[in-house]
């Protein structure tokens, strides 16, 4: 997918340079974090930072094992437009209150720098090394605009409202289908007429992201986080049905008002993104919570592989070297890691990396021809459970220990946030593409006839897995002797680590 011109990428390559020329003291190294709403992306930064900060456990985490770190310290950021990633309020958050931090809302940025003592005899002779990491958190749905860059409105249209309509969401959209059956593209251009669209559009959007529907595919991403461009006019279209006009949009119509505040939005919000920050990072990762997926049935899996995608086809991979990178940045690596490993048994460890794996197989084969590495995981970077045995009906199960948040119900019970409970949420299969074939031969739109029969599939697919997750509190951390705060646990964040900027601390 082309998303630059030869003009963009000529004002990328002087930037670069010009970046390159500061870096000559301190190299620098920008990891970019991304991931749908809900996927851990703030608790994953917050998390890493605080590892490194406070030696944390981090056995696989080569230069922490080797004690090759002598200091690690937050700094100024370099972009000064880009808001600073709120690090010391999401940690008083999670160890003070045990409440997880506000989800990403915009773009912020983050300076840590690692003084190291290199792997290498000869290297380390010539003195310690200092390694700059830039950390760049983005909404995972911003991703999901870059492909609009090569559509017109009419064919954003046409894909909109193949999903509006498509089983499994037509109930969300009612509103706005019903509005879009009144509304004549050829009409005279109306303010109130088009707020009236864009907001029930937005509605039927906001709907398919709730927790019961867990839906993904749900561009443009602006629209469920605007920022300061709420109620602008670049934000306030929605997709037509043009089936009955083909030719071109009339002077001063409703249809050329729409066409003219999508190119806005191409303009003016997804054009900055892409060239501002997503075409300047050197490392990537994409957090998924498969588990919210599953949990909403194979509708919602279905679409979350979709999303993902068009996500990771948007990415600029490509095998890095010194000298590449003078005029150009391409991610060099990928780590796409499923979150909240914590809600399970580690028995099932693997078997969410096998579904990771299959959600992501368009993005790792589009990545790996480019040249770039791919790794992954299952990981909790904050781990909100521990693991148990419980006897039930004479049989031992493995179970998890956690405190519920408040709101949370298990069988029908509610719990307050203060009481921890031992649950077994269930087995995920032991072959990934068997959850993958129920999906695409039960639950394709094809073989589906109507919204009732879709919940009905959704709800045999549910009782057949056995599955059920739910939301735990962060933990309350353990204390030294002398009463230091002990860092955040963790599941694999080590690993994480090791692969994003392990090779650039050797």
């Amino acid at each position: 997918m082309k998303l630059s011109s030869l003009a963009d990428e000529a004002l990328l390559a002087l930037e670069n340079l010009t970046g390159t020329a500061g870096d000559l003291g301190v190299p620098s190294l920008r990891i970019g974090v991304t991931g749908l709403a809900r996927a851990g992306k703030t608790v994953f930064i917050t998390a890493l930072v605080h590892n490194l900060l406070h030696g944390g456990r981090l056995p696989l985490f080569d230069a922490a094992a080797g004690r090759r770190i002598s200091a690690t310290s937050l700094q100024p950021q370099p972009d000064d437009a880009v808001p600073r990633f709120d690090y010391e309020a999401h940690v008083a958050a999670l160890v003070n209150e045990r409440v997880w931090p506000q989800s990403t809302r915009q773009v912020s940025e983050l300076r840590l720098t690692v003084e190291y003592e290199s792997a290498s005899f000869l290297t380390r002779t010539l003195g310690r090394g200092k390694l700059h990491l830039d950390i760049v958190d983005y909404p995972g749905e911003w991703l999901l605009d870059l492909p609009l860059l090569s559509k017109d409105f009419r064919s954003f249209s046409d894909e909109a409202l193949r999903l509006a309509r498509a089983p499994g969401r037509t109930a969300l959209a009612q509103d706005y289908l019903t509005a879009l059956q009144a509304t004549d593209p050829a009409t005279p251009e109306n303010e109130t007429d088009a707020r009236a669209l864009a907001r029930a559009f937005t509605g039927y959007l906001a709907a398919c992201r709730t927790d019961e529907h867990a839906l993904s595919m749900l561009p443009p991403g602006r629209f469920l986080m605007p920022g300061d461009l709420d109620g602008s006019p670049a934000l306030t279209f929605a997709p037509l049905d043009l089936s009955g006009h083909p030719g071109p949009a009339g002077p001063g119509s409703l249809l050329a008002m729409m066409e003219r505040r999508f190119e806005a939005y191409k303009k003016h919000v997804i054009r900055p993104f892409f060239h501002d920050h997503f075409a300047r990072l050197d490392r990537q990762i994409v957090l998924v919570d498969a588990l919210q997926a599953l949990n909403a049935g194979p509708a919602a899996l279905r679409d979350l592989e979709t999303a993902l995608g068009q996500v990771l086809t948007s990415f600029r991979p490509g095998r890095s070297s010194w000298l590449s990178s003078i005029l150009t940045r391409r991610i060099d690596r990928i780590l796409f890691a499923a979150t909240k490993a914590d809600h399970l048994h580690r028995d099932d460890h693997d078997r969410l990396e096998a579904i990771l794996r299959r959600l992501v197989a368009r993005g790792i084969e589009h990545a790996q021809f480019r040249g770039a590495e791919v790794e992954v995981l299952a990981l909790a970077a904050v781990r909100a459970t521990r693991e148990a045995t419980v006897r039930h009906a004479g049989e031992d199960l493995p179970a998890i220990l956690g405190t519920p948040l408040p709101g949370e119900a298990v069988n029908g019970d509610k719990y307050d946030g203060r009481t921890e409970i031992a649950m077994f949420p269930g087995d995920l299969p032991e072959e990934a593409d068997s959850l993958f074939q129920t999906v695409e031969s039960e639950s394709s739109p094809a073989a589906v006839d109507s919204e009732s029969e879709l919940q009905r599939l959704q709800e045999k697919e549910k009782g057949q897995a056995g599955l059920r997750f739910v939301r735990f509190r962060p933990p309350a951390l353990e204390r030294t002797a002398e009463g230091l705060t002990l860092s955040l646990p963790h599941i694999r964040l080590d690993r994480a680590i090791n692969f994003l900027i392990g090779d650039r601390l050797a």
